[in-house]
């Protein structure tokens, strides 16, 4: 029956890739750690932003190329408003208060203080609450999901979420590792047992970016606990039905499970897929290589860093914004939104540690990993915003996600899923888990 090939295709996942365990913190692990879970406070003091308005004044700008807009990176014509509004308009201690809205905390786990935000539905009488855990990636943060959470914890339509934001190692305020070897299945481990410290025992899942990939593998590791995993990012490996669709697919889609849709996001293929990822990874090759390098002048330079981050604010929301003088970062962000995701790297130094995460995942051939080599069976919900930077169709993503209970094309959207469209992300996932709750 289709339960029974659920119940021992789940088996196989568990065994496929277990747990394991992990110590990252510096020197050798002790014989026992601090459990405990601890409140934790954003602060900052008068002297952090006299250093960061002192590094201001002191930066140099390179003068941009005539009509050159976005396709050079960020725009040092724009980037002298954009730092001007930092120092002369933005409050950062008003954002610390708004980043202290929500309760934060913190926990030990594999010698790791991992931070996270934990917002529990504040009417929950006689609605159903499920917990739901978010995940953010690079160059985002926890603050990407601020909008997302009072339509999770409030909605008024079917169940309401108890969320857990939390603060991938290396990121933000959550520790960075001090050993070699931190990747995506090192953190699905931490966030599982962070999980599983709050008492929950079965949950929902989010992420895109890395966030992706993390709860992919946290689904892989416990499928007995993930009720549900949604996704607004999701890649799959090449193979030759994904080569069979990309030579028919043109001409006669429907033989090879493409919809109209996929034949417009994906076509052509060769300048949507080759030559845009050629245009836009450049980053991404500097940091799965040498991360320490390139990350020493944007940990000491706050201009710098606000430059490598909100560029990819601007072209991973639409690559049209290239053509824009200012990168078009306004039409769908606030400067005081985008300048606290900066600050979050720049007051914890945690750029170059973040950066690190691509190393980690790719010091060895990705393909070949025990997660890229196991199907991911639990209820599976995919969302596909237009801008993101690859297009994968749903029957590419059935070869790995094998219980795709929903899979929805986007209206509009890129990358930043959560940050650019809350309402939009709130809603596919409410449906996708009423079809898993059958409510």
């Amino acid at each position: 029956s289709p339960l029974e090939l659920h119940n021992a295709s789940v088996e196989v996942s568990m065994k496929s890739i277990p747990l394991g365990e992990g110590w990252w913190g510096a020197g050798e692990k002790p014989l026992s750690e601090d459990d405990k879970i601890y409140p934790f406070k954003v602060q900052t003091s008068d002297e952090e932003i006299e250093d960061l308005h002192e590094r201001i004044d002191r930066a140099r700008y390179p003068d941009p190329l005539e009509d050159s807009s976005f396709h050079y990176g960020f725009n040092s014509t724009y980037l002298k408003k954009v730092v001007s509004y930092w120092r002369n308009n933005f409050d950062w201690k008003k954002q610390v208060e708004v980043l202290n809205k929500y309760p934060h905390f913190k926990t030990r786990i594999e010698g790791l203080d991992v931070h996270y935000v934990h917002v529990r539905p504040p009417r929950p009488e006689n609605r159903k609450v499920l917990p739901l855990m978010l995940v953010h990636g690079w160059p985002g943060s926890f603050y990407e999901f601020y909008k997302i959470l009072p339509l999770l914890t409030e909605n008024q339509d079917g169940p309401v979420f108890e969320v857990i934001c939390p603060s991938i190692p290396g990121y933000g305020f959550s520790d960075a590792p001090q050993k070699q070897g931190f990747d995506s299945m090192a953190a699905a481990r931490i966030f599982l047992t962070l999980m599983e410290r709050l008492g929950f025992s079965q949950f929902y899942l989010q992420g895109g970016d890395w966030g992706s990939l993390i709860t992919t593998n946290m689904a892989q590791m416990k499928p007995k606990c993930v009720k549900g995993l949604h996704l607004n990012m999701f890649m799959i490996r090449k193979g030759f039905k994904m080569m069979l669709s990309i030579m028919i697919g043109p001409y006669l889609p429907f033989l090879v499970g493409l919809t109209r849709e996929d034949v417009r996001r994906l076509f052509p293929y060769t300048e949507k897929n080759v030559w845009e990822i050629l245009r836009e990874t450049g980053y991404f090759h500097m940091q799965a290589t040498k991360p320490d390098t390139a990350g020493c002048g944007v940990n000491d330079s706050p201009v710098g860093l606000a430059a490598y981050i909100l560029e990819k604010f601007s072209t991973w929301t639409d690559l049209k914004n290239r053509d824009l003088v200012d990168g078009g970062l306004e039409r769908k962000f606030s400067l005081d939104d985008l300048l606290t995701n900066v600050m979050i790297y720049w007051t914890t130094g945690s750029i170059v540690s973040s950066m690190r995460f691509y190393k980690e995942n790719f010091k060895n051939n990705i393909d070949k990993r025990v997660d890229a080599r196991t199907g991911i069976f639990v209820p599976t919900g995919l969302a596909a915003f237009p801008g993101e930077l690859m297009h994968t169709p749903k029957s590419w993503a059935q070869l790995r996600y094998r219980n795709i209970y929903s899979y929805t094309f986007m209206p509009r959207g890129g990358h930043f899923a959560a940050f650019e469209e809350p309402q939009m992300l709130a809603n596919d996932l409410l449906q996708f888990v009423k079809k898993v709750e059958k409510l």
